[in-house]
């Protein structure tokens, strides 16, 4: 099961919670990779590309 389905089956308030939560954890990791390094840095293109999705999805059903 892909990541699009999970979150096409996510309501509303999951995804909005799921994208504040998302946003906070790679603010953290920003955060964490300029003072010393992430073990995998493309650990924060896997998370950009998360909150992508999730506003994707939001956008699609105009969530506000």
């Amino acid at each position: 099961m892909g990541v699009k389905n999970i979150i096409s089956e996510m309501t509303d308030q999951e995804l909005l919670k799921k994208l504040k939560d998302d946003r906070v954890s790679l603010n953290k990791m920003k955060l964490f990779h300029k003072a010393s390094s992430l073990d995998s840095p493309i650990e924060l293109r896997f998370k950009r590309r998360e909150i992508a999705k999730l506003l994707t999805e939001i956008n699609k059903r105009n969530i506000k």
